[in-house]
Parts: C-alpha cells; sequence; structure tokens
C-alpha cells in the first residue's frame, strides 16, 4: 500500500471510531494516520535526496572529465616541449 492509502484507511478507522464511539478504534486510526504521514515525508525526502545525489554525481563527473582533459593537455604540451629540445 502507498502511503496515501495508509492515510485514508487510518482516517477511516478514526472516523469509524468516532462515529461508533468506540475511543481504541479511534485511536488506532489516528495512529495509523500519523504513521503513514510520516512514511510519506520519509519517501519525500528520500527521494529528494535521491535527486541531490544525482546532481552530485552528474556536475562531479563533468568536472572530472575537465580536470583530465586539463592534465591530459598539459603532458601533451610538455611533451611536445621535450621532444622539441
Amino acid at each position: 500500500m502507498t502511503a496515501k492509502s495508509d492515510q485514508m484507511k487510518g482516517k477511516a478507522k478514526q472516523v469509524a471510531g468516532v462515529v461508533s464511539g468506540d475511543k481504541d478504534l479511534e485511536a488506532e486510526g489516528k495512529n495509523d494516520r500519523r504513521a503513514a504521514e510520516a512514511q510519506a515525508q520519509v519517501e519525500r525526502a528520500k527521494s529528494w535526496i535521491e535527486d541531490v545525489i544525482d546532481k552530485v554525481e552528474r556536475t562531479s563527473e563533468g568536472a572530472f572529465d575537465k580536470v583530465e582533459k586539463t592534465f591530459e593537455g598539459a603532458f601533451d604540451k610538455a611533451r611536445s616541449m621535450l621532444h622539441r629540445k
């Protein structure tokens, strides 16, 4: 089940408890709903973190490529200078 459906299920239990006067069922529904809300927040945070990691990986790969090309260019230049002598 998704966090959203768990929230709805918890809310339904909570309302059923209120309507029937069953305080235990009401409390159980409230706890289920809150747990589902927390799970939804965790899922959003996880998605956000994964997005950040992806962006960092793409950025660092691009930076690494630039550094690698710069060093290759410097080595090529040094080699050509050594061969001129």
